[in-house]
């Protein structure tokens, strides 16, 4: 293992490959070193296959000479680096010239060779090149990868500076000089990270990230509000509380960003997480099945007291002043029953270990078949109740009655009735934080168990920082920053009151089977498509306060595209090209969802105008299938398709020349990325009004045709657009492998010179 330091403290970058991109640069060279390597002994040894074995050989040779010019350049600009990539580089140059030499074989005879070592005579020389290659090269890339990491602590490090100038300021001049740099930077850290999370191997990590991420992003704009507050308000006790507790949760924020990528913790050992019940649950039915295999695994009471345990954590939910009388007695009843039945397996267990049984008697098989039952039903039911919980709390805050409440008191100056109404989103307070223990219990993936920390931890705080702000604003009625402040603080609880909604879907996604990362559709601009719309716009990315502002907007289409994959997976067809173009549909609009968090494919306003364009073209080509549709229909059902899909049409069109109007200066590129998300979520609102009603005129056609005489009539009348593979994965082919290499290494010097 290397050690090496990247900054910030010194932590061990080894050779363990933590990103997604650095093992696919791999994979293509393993494949060829592998088809070198496992070449038949007996291979006839014909010009064409010497001729092949040749130019594989020299492919590698060269791609590696090049992959290791652009390594030790970096060596050069990084002293810190410098002798371990320059000795990964020589070995990784030597192990290339050897397969190229042992590749050389254009000069054998078809029947007897010269006595050169190659990859026929000389196999064992051909493995220690191979592994020579991988390992330096794997190195080469692994230390390129602290290149990325040191920019991102780096980044971190002006944020901080910056971070500490504006806690420090004193005039509104000096705080917009310093905000405005400090807003920049923590576009240039979102990015950053953006894509250190999308390439991290590790969902944890991703998760971790995210979360991370999610309360930077919305903290900057808290930060921007309570700072400008506390200069107009200088002696105002609750202004002050709330600012000090956003720089509080941004330096924290930051520090678990550098905690991720650096693989280390500032208090030494990794928290773990705490069990949930649904990891105790798994944990405790694969000791019992594992009984099938060996009766001798685990003792009894081992299993006795993991049981308790988990039994002990159903508290959460029975202790619960929000449980029903009805959901705690069957919790009760549930864990009585999965306490009997492990008990009734611990006997037949004993009884078969005292018999000298080598497998599990016919008795023992009930037993353990019996207890899984009673522990999935006891999951089966917290489920339900957690699920339920959230359902209801997340209808009932819906309105956000007392959030406007709060408003209104403290612009009326009445601080009686704010603290009434403070008490009043305590008590909301407390319920969507212990809602959120609860989903963490059942969640089903640790992924989704951190996300429910995130929103735990998310109300737990900004709770009390709306309670503040709404202080600061009855004892300053007339402030016009303190509305504002106000406002932001209520507009983050309603926006992480939305994120728990897609929270909820994801978690029942997983307990029903469904699950399955979000695909993120991405085609950005290849030659000879869209150029005219590219010339015209410069690229551009959003700030700080542009991304704040978008976000509500951009989770509203986030729930429209579960709503549209929901839809989709009540076909039968699944195949069927209406369900093909509303996936691909779904698939980009979600990719412009990740945008306007600053994550995703899509980086620049260009590349969202452009995603925008490809958008409406595959709405376009869903128009003449829904009216060939309609040709099959009756009136009533005839004239609705086509009222529908004039409505798409009408609506990609705006959205086509929306995107492909040019435009200059940063607020009308912004009203431009607002416009662009407003018309694909009036695309989608038609989508998933259209996904049910054909999905069931489909059903109800194909069910008359069957019964006439020509059963072939529906899908002869029904158009297809024929896609090829390119389009669909938004790139081509790579031709030779190790081509990767070169690309990858291209990209972190580009990083590199930024």
């Amino acid at each position: 293992m290397a050690s090496s330091p990247c900054g910030g403290g010194n932590f061990d970058c080894g050779l363990e490959i933590q990103t997604r991109s650095v093992e696919q640069t791999l994979i293509p060279l393993v494949s060829q070193i592998t088809t070198l390597i496992n070449h038949k002994d007996k291979l006839k040894k014909t010009e064409k296959t010497l001729r092949a074995i040749q130019r594989v050989g020299q492919a590698v040779s060269v791609a590696v000479s090049r992959f290791v010019a652009v390594g030790e350049a970096i060596a050069v600009e990084n002293e810190d680096l410098k002798d371990e990539m320059g000795l990964a580089c020589f070995d990784a140059r030597r192990a290339g010239t050897a397969i190229a030499q042992l590749t050389d074989v254009s000069g054998l005879e078809p029947c007897e060779g010269d006595g050169r070592s190659t990859v026929f005579s000389d196999r064992t020389g051909m493995v220690k090149a191979a592994r020579m290659l991988l390992s330096s090269v794997t190195k080469v890339l692994v230390l390129a990868d602290c290149i990325v990491i040191k920019q991102i602590i780096s980044s971190r490090n002006k944020v901080l500076v910056t971070l500490e100038q504006l806690e420090r300021v004193s005039t509104f001049q000096e705080f917009v000089q310093i905000f405005s740099q400090f807003g920049n930077e923590m576009v240039e850290f979102a990015h950053l990270t953006g894509d250190r999370q999308n390439d991290l191997k590790d969902e944890k990590k991703r998760a971790r990230m995210a979360a991370a991420r999610a309360v930077l992003e919305k903290c900057t704009m808290m930060l921007l509000t309570a700072s400008k507050t506390c200069l107009r308000h200088p002696d105002c006790e609750s202004a002050r509380i709330n600012k000090e507790a956003v720089f509080q949760r941004m330096r924290l924020a930051l520090e678990q960003v550098i905690e991720i990528v650096t693989d280390t913790r500032s208090g030494g050992e990794a928290k773990a997480l705490p069990v949930s019940i649904y990891a105790g649950i798994k944990d405790f039915k694969v000791k019992v099945e594992a009984l099938r295999d060996s009766m001798y695994c685990v003792s009894c009471e081992a299993m006795a007291a993991q049981l308790e345990a988990l039994v002990e954590k159903t508290e959460d939910f029975t202790d619960s002043a929000y449980t029903s009388h009805e959901q705690r007695e069957t919790i009760i009843q549930l864990c009585q029953i999965t306490r009997q039945e492990t008990k009734q397996l611990i006997n037949t267990w004993r009884h078969a270990q005292l018999l000298k049984a080598k497998e599990a008697t016919d008795e023992m098989e009930l037993s353990i078949l019996k207890t899984c039952q009673s522990v999935s039903d006891l999951r089966r039911e917290l489920h339900k109740v957690a699920v339920g919980r959230a359902t209801e709390l997340l209808k009932l805050h819906s309105d956000h009655l007392v959030l406007q409440a709060l408003k209104a008191s403290g612009g009326d100056g009445n601080l009686e009735a704010v603290a009434d109404y403070a008490g009043t989103l305590t008590e909301h307070k407390e319920q969507l934080v212990e809602t959120c223990r609860l989903l963490c219990h059942i969640s089903g993936t640790e992924p989704l168990e951190i996300t429910c920390i995130h929103a735990e931890e998310t109300f737990r705080v900004i709770g009390p920082q709306i309670i503040s702000a709404a202080q600061t604003l009855a004892l300053h009625p007339t402030s016009k920053i303190a509305k504002e402040n106000l406002d932001v603080f209520c507009e983050a609880w309603e926006s992480q009151l939305c994120d728990m909604g897609i929270l909820l879907k994801e978690i029942n996604d997983v307990f029903e089977g469904r699950r399955g990362d979000k695909k993120t559709y991405l085609s950005l601009p290849r030659p000879g498509k869209h150029s005219a719309n590219l010339k015209t716009v410069k690229a551009a990315k959003l700030d700080a306060e542009e991304q704040t502002t978008i976000a509500k907007l951009g989770l509203e289409l986030c729930l429209l595209t579960s709503d549209v994959d929901s839809e989709v997976e009540r076909w039968d067809e699944q195949d069927h090209e209406i369900v093909r173009l509303c996936q691909i549909v779904s698939s980009m609009a979600y990719s412009m969802y990740l945008f306007t968090r600053g994550e995703g494919l899509l980086k620049t306003t260009l590349d969202l105008f452009h995603q925008a364009e490809v958008l409406s073209d595959q709405g376009l080509q869903l128009c003449p299938i829904l009216h060939s549709l309609s040709s099959q229909l009756l009136d009533e059902d005839r004239m609705l398709i086509i009222s529908e899909t004039e409505k798409l049409s009408t609506a990609c069109q705006q959205l086509q020349v929306c995107a492909k109007t040019p435009v200059q200066g940063k607020s009308a590129i912004f009203q431009k990325v607002d416009s662009s998300i407003q018309n694909t979520k009036g695309i989608l609102t038609v989508v998933v009004y259209l996904l049910p009603i054909c999905n069931k005129l489909i059903r109800k056609c194909q069910s008359e045709c069957s019964c006439q005489s020509s059963p072939q009539h529906w899908r002869e009348k029904q158009l297809s657009t024929p896609v090829s593979e390119e389009t669909l994965n938004g790139k081509g082919s790579n031709g030779f492998g190790v081509k990767s290499l070169e690309q990858h290494m291209a990209n972190v010097t580009f990083l590199e010179s930024k």
